[in-house]
Formats: C-alpha cells, structure tokens, sequence
C-alpha cells in the first residue's frame, strides 16, 4: 500500500502502529504524517505535539531523541577525542530552559451557593432537624470515640482529612491574605528581617516580573522538614543574601510561601518541586519565545550563602544579556510610539486649526454671500418700490385737478416752499381734500414736466405712503393727512407751508451703507 510514494509496507511494525495511533488523533494525511513522525524519530506523542501546538522542531528532535532507546554510555577513546576536554564537549550543547507555569490558585470551596428565598424558607424545619441531629451524633462521638470509628464510615471525614492533610489544617485565604499571614508567621519565628518579600500573590509577582523583565526568586518552606528552620536563619537571613536580595541592579522580586497553603502548593506542584527548602529563580526567555518564562536556576535543600548567591549570580549573569536586548527593543518601542503619539497629536491639532480657518472661512463666505444676497434683494426692492412709485405718481398726478383760475375768488391760495428749497404758490379749491395738497407735492415733478400720463393704471400690489409732511412755520404746526379735513377747514385761505421730509433718517443709512 503506497500513498504518493510513501510504502507502509517498508515501514516496521512498531513504525505502522505508530502512524496508525497518529493519523487515528489528528486525521492527517499518510503522506503528511509520515514526514512529521520521521523528524519526530517516529514519536507519537512529540509527533501529536508538534501537530496541535506548532512547537520548534529542534526542541521535538532533541525531545524524540532523549527519548529514544539509551544508548552505550561506555566512553570509547580514540585518538580525536582523547585530547578533547571534557567541558568543551558539554558547552557546546544548547541548554533547555525549563517552561514556568502562571498559577493561579483556586480554593476549595470558596463560594457558597445561596439557595432561592421560597426553598430556603420550607426546608428550614429540615435543615434545623438536620442541625440538631449532626450536632447529637457529634457529641455522642465525642462522649464515645469507638462509636465514632465504628459508624463514621470514614467517606466523609476521610475526604476532608486528605483537603486539610495537604495543607495542614489552614484556612485558605486569597492570595493578599495568603502572603501577609506567611509575613507575620515568618516575622514571629525568626524575627525582624530586612527581606523584601512581595506582598501579593504568585500570578501578581510573576505578572510584574514578566513585564518589567526581573527576575523573580521563589522561595518554598515546609515547616515539617527539619532543614526548614536552619536554611533561613543562616542563608536566607544571612547579611550576604539580604544584600544580594536587596541590590537595585539585580532587579529581583522576591516571593515565598508556605507550602501548607493552598497557593504555595499548588507553585510547589507546578515547578516540580521535590525537596524542601526549594529557591528557584524565574525569568523571562526571550530566546524561546517572546511571553515564555522559564526557571534559570534550582536551589533545593540546605546552601551555604555563598553557594546560593553564586548559582544566583550565575543565572542572573547568563539571562542579563537577552534581557538587556529585550529592553531595548521595549525601549525603542516606547520611543517610537512617543514619537508617533506626539506626531499624531500634532498632526491633529494642525488639523484642527486648519478645520478652524476652513470653518471661518466659510462663515466669512457665507455671511459676504447672505450680505451681497440681502443688498441685492433690498435694491431690487428699492427698484421695485422707485418703479411703482414712479407709476403711481404718474397715474396719481392724472387725478389732480387743474388750478382754479385767478379770477374765482373762492381759492385757497397755498405757497408751498419744497424739499429743494425751491418756492411756489398754487391756488387750490375750497372743498378740495387735505390729501389733494399732499398729492401735488408728491407729484410735482411729473406735473412741472407736462408728460402725458394717459393709460397709466394704479400700481398693483403697492400701498403708497407719503414721505413728507406739510408743516406751517408761524406757529409751527404740523398739518397731518391722517386727521383729514379740506384745505379750507385745516389750513384757511392762505397759507405758507415748508414741505419736511420725514424719511431723512434712512436715506443717510443708505447712504452710509
């Protein structure tokens, strides 16, 4: 059987259970499957890995090949590597960072699961019966422990015996409580400290170190071993150890915990954590991935401190350069990003103040547009209006009656001094209308040049104000048109008359504008 020039009958049996346990789990193609559990030195389950998560093949070879059958450890020597020294061999192999795992503690039981309102006020006579009942028994198997072994049944009592064996008894707290009561316990038991221990839970220091690329020193305890005790107050206490803790430039965040607690346990079972007391220093590993972080170093049992600050200096050493690369490369980044923060702030404020302009400019446009549109509709009006008069004036000064001649003695005789300062005398008849006056001085030019104004008709849609008014000088009185009256009656059989224009006001605005 071949499947584009891969024969499974060339393969072994163990290889063919192999490919047939692979392509079962991820349904890949044989003549896919076959390449990727060559380089994987037909390994099934570095084979699944790399299939589901993409890991770097150097690592899956390298893992396969651990994994493979041991080899002859008996050193053969030969001419070539009979001179060879030792650690030339041994430097020359990449060495593997051990992944450290985020934890995040999870306590037991820590919500309580409230019953509704209606099921917790019928059960309550059951859960008081209950109550009591548990509390009788207690106190019978207190009064008579054999009672106690013989019924207890042991489910369970034994289940929450093996919750508090692993912790020893204590009452899980949240991670903030968890690190102040190992802080006061600490300060009870050795005394007063210059160690700077972190204040707040595991995933908090961890999150902090991995973003400020420090490095962070767990320490583990176990008040049960014996060593507990002797490894605090002469290394972890040690002068040397506080300094080195302490020193600025090695930028390391210190955390510790017991391992009675819930949050320490669980640390202790994800970095496989084996003897107490256990240090291991955590670093970000650039060089594995860009968010890995891995153990750099394990101290595990009684160190002297000069041995412990030397691993610790070591591992400290060998990481400080991938970091130091990493924070320049975060480095520039923020410069960068100041850099285009700041140009795009200045690009929108420069684009706000040219909205700004454009925003006046427009206005200023709009408001000479709305300015030059009203001009024009008021001189269209004014147009408009001087037409209509001029015909009105034309069609009224047709209506005027002729001068009475001088002969009739029942005149009245009106001199009349106009606008222009010319004078002029018209005799007018007796019964004649106030308005009859008005109407021949607003009419006069027409009458002065003779032009035939037969045919004219009344303006429509023009209601015609006069815009003047006759005033007598000795006394000074204003002959209204509105209060009406003849000539006779209003002015008498002679008059001298000023003629006073009453819209000086607006034709000076006009004038002005």
């Amino acid at each position: 059987m071949a499947d584009a020039g891969v024969d499974i009958a060339e393969l072994t049996e163990e290889q063919q259970q192999a490919l047939q346990q692979f392509t079962a789990v991820t349904d890949q193609e044989i003549k896919d499957a076959v390449p990727l559990l060559q380089r994987c030195q037909w390994n099934v389950q570095i084979a699944i890995a790399r299939f589901f998560d993409g890991e770097p093949a150097d690592d899956l070879v390298a893992a396969a090949a651990a994994a493979a059958a041991p080899q002859d450890t008996r050193r053969q020597e030969t001419l070539m590597n009979g001179f060879a020294s030792p650690r030339s061999s041994t430097s020359s192999r990449p060495s593997r960072i051990e992944p450290a795992p985020r934890v995040v503690p999870q306590p037991e039981n820590q919500v309580a699961i409230r019953p509704p309102l209606l099921l917790a006020i019928f059960f309550a006579p059951f859960s008081l019966v209950c109550s009591l009942f548990s509390r009788w028994f207690r106190f019978v198997g207190w009064m008579f422990p054999p009672l106690t072994r013989l019924f207890g049944g042991g489910g369970g009592n034994a289940a929450v015996a093996g919750r508090r064996g692993a912790t020893g008894g204590r009452r899980p707290l949240n991670p903030r409580d968890t690190a102040a009561r190992f802080i006061r316990e600490f300060e009870e038991e050795y005394g007063e400290h210059r160690l700077p221990f972190f204040e707040n839970g595991y995933a908090q220091a961890f999150d902090l170190a991995k973003k400020k690329l420090q490095f962070l020193l767990v320490i583990l305890v176990s008040p049960e071993h014996d060593e507990t005790a002797s490894f605090i107050r002469e290394t972890l206490l040690s002068q040397e150890v506080v300094d080195f803790i302490r020193n600025p430039d090695n930028n390391i965040i210190l955390w510790a915990g017991n391992v009675q607690d819930p949050e320490a346990y669980q640390v202790s079972t994800s970095l496989n954590c084996t003897k107490f007391p256990f240090a291991g220093l955590i670093v970000h590993t650039p060089q594995v991935s860009s968010t890995a972080m891995g153990i750099a170093t394990r101290i595990t049992g009684p160190t002297p401190p000069t041995q412990f600050i030397s691993k610790l200096r070591q591992a400290i050493q060998t990481h400080s350069e991938p970091l130091t690369r990493v924070r320049a490369q975060r480095a520039e980044q923020q410069t960068t990003r100041n850099i285009r923060e700041q140009q795009n702030s200045a690009y929108e404020r420069s684009l706000a103040i040219d909205r700004e302009r454009a925003r006046k400019k427009k206005e200023e446009a709009e408001r000479k547009a709305r300015e030059e549109k009203e001009a024009l509709e008021r001189q269209q009006a004014t147009e408009l209006h001087a037409e209509k008069l001029a015909q009105w004036r034309k069609w009224r000064s047709s209506s005027i009656a002729a001068e009475p001649p001088a002969t009739e003695k029942e005149v009245v005789r009106i001199s009349l001094r106009m606008p222009n300062a010319d004078r002029m005398v018209r005799r007018f008849a007796t019964d004649a209308h106030i308005e009859e006056l008005y109407a021949f001085v607003e009419c006069y030019d027409v009458l002065q040049t003779g032009e035939s104004t037969d045919g004219v008709q009344e303006p429509e849609n023009f209601e015609h104000e006069y815009e003047f008014q006759l005033v007598s000088p000795m006394p000074r009185e204003v002959y209204d048109l509105k209060a009406g009256g003849t000539i006779r009656e209003r002015i008498g059989r002679s008059g001298n008359l000023i003629v006073e224009r009453t819209n000086v006001e607006s034709d000076d605005e006009e004038e002005d504008e």
